[in-house]
């Protein structure tokens, strides 16, 4: 297991690596082109610099803590995969006190990525990095202190549930006691900025009990997800891929009733090509059809904004016998799983707990 565990993380750094590489060396370069532009500290003129403080202040620091540490402030527990920064300190602060490091917790209702007003962006798209606020302003955070690094850092913790299904009763609250402390599992991987010191790297691989092996040096920020909100944000379809329609079969065109279709044939739905829609629409037209008597489904992931679920509480208000395989175990969604099927036992529908065997979609 430790032989297979060193090739998929010699991969996963390989992999990691090419993946800045190309965000800086290629995709970055190209949006500037196109007039889009992620503007860094060095790069930002008087105007840009005045409007970033105000957001800083007004926005950002209002809202996080910095945690010196010392003997009464022991390192913070960090939540899984959130944007932290170590920061390295000299001095003595307002009470004091001599702290040679801090940690500063960026909260998840700050955006990772800012757009500033077009008049001071220079181009049609300007954005800065919440990461780069904060290193420009995070002296601000410690009053009297010089600064002398800041590096942000993300760990990924083991977010799998410890559950013995054989040896417990009742499933589900057993889930529902674990589910709070997945954010604070062991931790598997340390991502932090390449410029990150060598004495604030070992400091923190020490904390969380990780050795060079789990180590990731990044060239950008330690969460590239948070990017994807930013096509959202820039009307340029010339640079966006052709939204795709997926198709609805022909034996379904013709007529309203999907169990009309049914009657003339077996219908194939081939997903994603074709429409996940006549799957709802089976649902609705089940749940308000007198005709129909008793609906029996299992489901796996269903999000906790599901018109399929929706259907099936409104079939079982109206009196018909409702009976759900659902998947406790769906990785990231039991949460959401959990919430469900407590609604459906609240209306009268039986559910059944699916922790075994075959998952099915």
């Amino acid at each position: 297991a430790r032989e297979v565990y060193r090739l998929v993380s010699d991969e996963t750094h390989a992999i990691v690596k090419e993946q800045y590489a190309l965000l800086n060396d290629e995709i970055l370069p190209q949006l500037a082109a196109e007039g889009i532009r992620f503007l860094k500290r060095a790069d930002w003129n008087v105007a840009q610099r005045e409007w970033i403080r105000d957001f800083f202040f007004r926005e950002v620091m209002p809202v996080i803590t910095p945690i010196g540490l010392d003997p009464s402030h022991p390192f913070p527990r960090v939540l899984n995969k959130s944007l932290n920064f170590a920061v390295e300190l000299e001095g003595r602060d307002a009470f004091g006190r001599s702290s040679g490091a801090a940690i500063v917790q960026a909260p998840r209702v700050l955006p990772r990525v800012i757009r500033l007003p077009r008049e001071l962006g220079e181009c049609e798209y300007a954005f800065v990095f919440l990461s780069s606020i904060l290193h420009e302003f995070v002296h601000e955070l410690f009053a009297g202190m010089k600064v002398l690094g800041c590096y942000q850092f993300r760990v990924t913790r083991n977010s799998d549930l410890f559950v013995d299904e054989e040896e417990v009763k009742n499933l589900r609250a057993k889930i529902q006691g674990e589910l709070p402390q997945r954010h604070f599992g062991d931790a598997v991987r340390l991502e932090v900025a390449n410029s990150c010191s060598e004495a604030m790297t070992q400091f923190l691989l020490g904390q969380f009990n990780l050795t060079e092996t789990d180590l990731y040096r990044v060239a950008g920020p330690v969460n590239l997800v948070r990017l994807m909100q930013v096509p959202d944000w820039v009307l340029r379809n010339d640079l966006k891929f052709q939204p795709f329609t997926p198709g609805i079969p022909k034996a379904l065109q013709k007529c309203h009733s999907v169990f009309d279709s049914i009657r003339g044939g077996d219908i194939l739905l081939h997903h994603p090509y074709q429409s996940f829609n006549p799957v709802i629409e089976l649902l609705e037209q089940s749940a308000n059809d007198p005709q129909v008597v008793a609906i029996k489904m299992t489901v796996y992931r269903t999000g906790t904004d599901s018109v399929l679920m929706q259907s099936l509480l409104r079939a079982a208000q109206n009196g018909k016998e409702v009976t759900v395989v659902v998947e406790l175990m769906a990785r990231f969604d039991e949460e959401a799983n959990i919430g469900w099927a407590t609604k459906l036992e609240e209306v009268g529908a039986h559910v059944v707990y699916g922790v075994v065997g075959y998952k099915t979609h």
